[in-house]
């Protein structure tokens, strides 16, 4: 039913491809030729140019050999830092990278699981509904190239995006809305040496106000984090100016909007009682989803799990994927496993095996 070699020669080679976010070009070319060398209509969306990227999503159709509704899968062609000029090497059935990048298996494991099932439909001559593809641009940047996503153009009401960690079987079920948090504490500047007094210490505000703060996991469902500080201009300089970047995260959609109210009062309360300034935003970046096991995109999984002797396991996750923006417009879609360990790490790695187990029920998700 697949092919291992090839499965595993189009992974080594697509992770040679550079392709951090907003820089998906090559990647796109190479993923288009081979789509169409396959057989399937291919076309790239504008979200290249809504981002100024050098490429937008790259969306394809199969036509079906069978009566059914259209089904759609799904993974992003970026990556996270460092990606480029991977290296991969394989020993004992596991690979990895040669420890200066990242692997990128997170996603080139879904896409070339994709690529495969698609392949050996060709292969099996198997019949199947519409299928319609989609590779994402920008994903690690916020899901920036699913938000834009045109669906009008998209007939598939039932999306499976292969991105999740975690044994073969995987369903990410639950997964996070989160907010994104930008913050300016505006001071005023003074000689550190002759005048401190005079000054308003605008990191030492920010200092203050994180340390009136939890950090970190709140509970079962909910984490933040104060992820960026940058300010000051010398030793000798009273600041007057530092930024913050951090996010919060939670499975209710309501604790978000409690724990970022939380991180705003605390910094408003802190440059009040000094006389700063606090230029404080959020943004949500994205909305949470639950998919519940009587649903029609649950239970198809869950058969075909079984049928290749799986276990369906339906997890929540801590972090957000396509699933999350397809989700929110109508679309109902599961984040499957692809087997990746150790992802956003130069320890990242994938076993050949769960890739193969991964392809096999990604074809078994379109012939069924």
């Amino acid at each position: 039913m697949i092919n291992s070699k090839r499965l595993l020669a189009e992974f080594m080679e697509l992770v040679r491809i550079d392709s951090h976010s907003l820089e998906e070009r090559k990647m796109a070319d190479a993923l288009t030729k081979k789509l169409q060398e396959i057989g399937l209509e291919v076309y790239e969306d504008k979200a290249g140019e809504v981002y100024g990227s050098d490429t937008g999503n790259i969306i394809a159709r199969l036509a079906g050999k069978k009566e059914g509704s259209a089904i759609m899968f799904l993974a992003h062609m970026d990556r996270v830092e460092p990606g480029n000029g991977v290296n991969p090497k394989i020993e004992k059935g596991i690979i990895k990278s040669d420890g200066t990048t990242i692997l990128a298996s997170d996603d080139c494991a879904g896409i070339v699981v994709i690529l495969e099932a698609l392949r050996s439909l060709k292969d099996n001559n198997a019949t199947y509904p519409d299928i319609e593809i989609v590779f994402t641009i920008a994903e690690e940047k916020g899901l920036l190239g699913a938000k834009v996503l045109d669906l009008k153009e998209l007939k598939s009401k039932l999306a499976f995006v292969f991105d999740s960690i975690g044994e073969i079987g995987t369903m990410i079920v639950r997964a996070p809305a989160q907010d994104e948090i930008k913050i300016v504490v505006e001071g005023k500047a003074s000689h550190a040496g002759i005048a401190p007094e005079e000054g308003i210490n605008a990191i030492q505000v920010a200092a203050k106000a994180i340390s009136q703060l939890k950090i970190g996991r709140i509970d079962s469902e909910t984490t933040n984090n104060i992820g960026v500080i940058q300010g000051g201009r010398a030793t000798n300089i009273v600041p007057d100016r530092v930024e913050l970047q951090g996010e919060t995260r939670s499975l209710d959609e309501k604790k978000v909007t409690v724990e970022t109210a939380k991180i705003a009062a605390a910094f408003s309360e802190q440059a009040a009682a000094v006389g700063a300034k606090v230029d404080f935003s959020a943004e949500r970046v994205y909305s949470s989803f639950e998919i519940k096991k009587d649903e029609e995109v649950s239970l198809r999984a869950i058969a075909v799990m079984k049928k290749l002797g799986l276990t369906p396991e339906m997890l929540a996750m801590g972090g957000g994927s396509d699933a999350n923006i397809l989700n929110a417009q109508g679309i109902r879609c599961l984040n499957l496993s692809m087997g990746s360990k150790k992802v956003h790490t130069k320890d990242e790695e994938i076993a050949l095996s769960d890739m193969e187990k991964a392809a096999k029920l990604c074809y078994s998700l379109m012939i069924l």
